[in-house]
């Protein structure tokens, strides 16, 4: 038989197995937790970044890649609007269904000028550098295309630029057609950046997915601030000292906070390009 004392010793190891095994049970739990928490707080920090490098140049209207901004890129900023009235007039609705001809002297130097309403910009072209790029605005503005229309996104945070060229104002329209990627390995792009005073278009690139490439339309960016950027995106011109003052000023009067629908951060102050020409000398 067995005595008391035996029989309180195998309860009290049995209690202790217990014991043990719940402690056990509890530290798998845990473990499993916090693999889960662990591997969705990566995936979210993953998707901010490629949404934060991307978004602000999406184009065309077509599907957004990983271009949605969840974090805001700029902060909202209530300081006075620095600008003046638009003028009078309406944006062109007009689209094309391809690339217009050539029609630009490579050798030539061209100047393009936004009359906006902060200020005049005027902008170097690099027309042997970006014949397609250049080439298209000089036919869209010809056009009278970019007339009226709003720069829709100003991003004050990890980069630094204007965003216009989308007579929707939107952040997805453009012209009908697409053009090809170019002068991306221009020498001022060194080390990433893209220095304060370029001119670049915006794209659908996906550096993700690699998807996307040629895909340009009449959006572009000009850059108020040194950014850190991949050399995906066309430089084409470069910004007067005039037109740097001009940026600056778009830039200190702060954003908006994003658009729940398209996700732009629109510049406080009242952009609009009265008119904008491109001149050959």
């Amino acid at each position: 038989m067995v005595s008391q004392e035996q029989r309180r010793r195998q309860l009290a190891r049995e209690k202790f197995l217990r014991q043990q095994q719940r402690r056990t049970d509890a530290r798998r739990k845990a473990r499993i937790r916090n693999s889960v928490i662990a591997s969705a707080l990566g995936v979210i920090v993953v998707l901010s970044v490629t949404v934060f490098l991307t978004r602000p140049f999406e184009d065309d209207g077509k599907t957004e890649n990983a271009n949605a901004d969840v974090t805001p890129s700029a902060t909202p900023s209530k300081a006075p609007d620095p600008c003046e009235k638009p003028a009078p007039g309406k944006v062109k609705s007009e689209t094309w269904k391809k690339e217009p001809a050539m029609t630009i002297d490579e050798s030539a130097k061209y100047t393009m000028k936004l009359d906006t309403t902060c200020g005049e910009i005027d902008v170097a072209l690099k027309a042997s550098a970006a014949p397609h790029t250049v080439n298209s605005f000089n036919f869209l503005l010809g056009k009278g295309y970019l007339d009226h229309s709003k720069c829709h996104r100003l991003t004050s945070q990890g980069i630094y630029v204007l965003q216009c060229g989308d007579p929707k104002g939107t952040g997805m329209g453009g012209p009908g057609y697409t053009i090809p990627d170019e002068n991306l390995k221009d020498k001022s792009l060194k080390g990433g950046m893209y220095p304060a005073g370029t001119v670049a278009m915006a794209n659908q690139y996906n550096g993700q997915t690699k998807q996307g490439r040629n895909s340009g339309g009449s959006q572009f960016f000009l850059v108020y601030q040194d950014s850190q950027l991949p050399p995906d995106y066309t430089p084409f011109g470069t910004v007067s000292e005039a037109g740097m003052k001009v940026l600056q000023k778009i830039a200190k009067a702060g954003a908006q906070a994003p658009d729940p629908q398209t996700g732009n951060t629109a510049p406080n102050a009242t952009v609009v390009i009265n008119k904008a020409t491109i001149t050959e000398s």
